[in-house]
């Protein structure tokens, strides 16, 4: 595996010589496999990382520069989750291996400090919980995620986290801290109500009504609150009934906007695992899905286009519709919905007004 991109240490001596791969489990424990019995079935790979801030490519239509990821691979074990593919590049699988290896940066914190500190860096804004969730099951034994928010406020650098973990109600206190130094943007993932439905295909996630009151307990606690309502499943939560619940739900828990938009089946790894458990779970939506998708990664632009109709409506209804954070705003090119993110999300910048003159009193504390 390509453990040796990411050490701080070399392989061992000798390794590249005779043509033998770095090993897994180095003697000097740079690299460390464990399990616990309170996560059966999950493999956590301790790795120190070089690099934790992540440049997003030029030309992407992403509202931001820069991400941090402090784990691969996720506990949460969506079907549909399009990142399955990024699991491959470490000789993982995207099916089982996703959902059951997981990367783990041990020392992301103290790695990202000293990235923050270079004189180079422009305090851009960093957003969490782009590719694999922050908040997943793992953060709770390793707590990365304190030390990295308190580093990005500390140095003056703008954050943005998305999750479906309520574990984030555990740094409240601290996100409520960072807002009073660097603008904070906060979302929550929920895309359907029906419990029965969301156990099968998030297994690993908190239920509806678990994120549902993290969304309030945000609000309650004065910070932003966007929720990321994708993906929307044809068929399975598209209906009048579904999208209903799911609205008339988020506006009560005060969600500050919301995105919807069309289930997104990435070929490579995502849809055939997706299609997969399609077959085995509803198996006559199998050829209707087939059709839809064909042998891309978009459901047809007709379906896009009733999906947005019924979107707007559901939006209007429940005081949504002036928020931003559309997904099907340009239906000839649905890679727009990849950079529309709800209000609440995106830090908003703080206003910034002309300092006062200083007084005689407060002038001697200047110099």
């Amino acid at each position: 595996m390509r453990w040796d991109a990411q050490a701080l240490m070399p392989p061992p001596a000798g390794a590249a010589a005779n043509g033998a791969s770095p090993a897994l489990l180095p003697l000097a424990g740079l690299v460390r496999s464990v399990t616990t019995p309170e996560l059966a079935g999950i493999t956590f790979h301790e790795v120190t990382a070089k690099s934790v801030l992540n440049k997003v490519p030029a030309g992407s239509r992403m509202p931001f520069e820069w991400t941090i990821n402090p784990y691969r691979g996720c506990s949460h074990a969506c079907v549909y989750c399009f990142a399955r593919k990024t699991h491959t590049y470490l000789d993982f699988d995207a099916g089982r291996d996703f959902d059951s290896q997981v990367v783990v940066k041990v020392n992301a914190a103290e790695v990202l400090r000293k990235e923050l500190a270079r004189p180079s860096w422009g305090r851009h804004q960093v957003a969490l919980g782009t590719n694999t969730d922050p908040y997943q099951r793992a953060e709770g034994r390793y707590q990365l995620m304190p030390g990295i928010i308190t580093a990005l406020a500390e140095s003056g650098t703008p954050l943005s986290i998305l999750t479906k973990g309520t574990l984030l109600a555990r740094d409240i206190p601290l996100l409520k801290s960072a807002a009073t130094q660097v603008p904070v943007g906060l979302g929550i993932s929920l895309a359907m109500t029906n419990e029965a439905l969301q156990e099968a295909i998030e297994p690993g996630t908190p239920g509806p009504r678990a994120r549902l009151k993290l969304v309030s307990r945000l609000r309650e606690a004065g910070l932003p609150c966007g929720v990321m309502a994708m993906p929307i499943l044809p068929w399975l939560t598209d209906s009048d009934e579904a999208l209903d619940s799911l609205f008339s739900s988020l506006a009560a828990a005060g969600a500050t906007g919301v995105t919807a938009g069309a289930l997104y089946l990435k070929p490579g790894g995502t849809k055939e695992w997706f299609m997969k458990w399609l077959a085995a779970n509803h198996p006559g939506l199998a050829g209707r899905y087939g059709r839809l998708y064909g042998s891309g990664s978009y459901a047809s632009k007709e379906y896009r286009a009733w999906l947005a109709g019924r979107v707007r409506y559901f939006k209007a209804r429940y005081g949504f519709s002036d928020s931003s954070g559309f997904s099907h705003r340009d239906l000839d090119d649905p890679r727009n919905e990849e950079a529309e993110y709800p209000a609440g999300i995106i830090p908003a910048p703080k206003p910034t007004t002309a300092p006062a003159s200083p007084t005689p009193a407060t002038q001697a504390t200047l110099f």
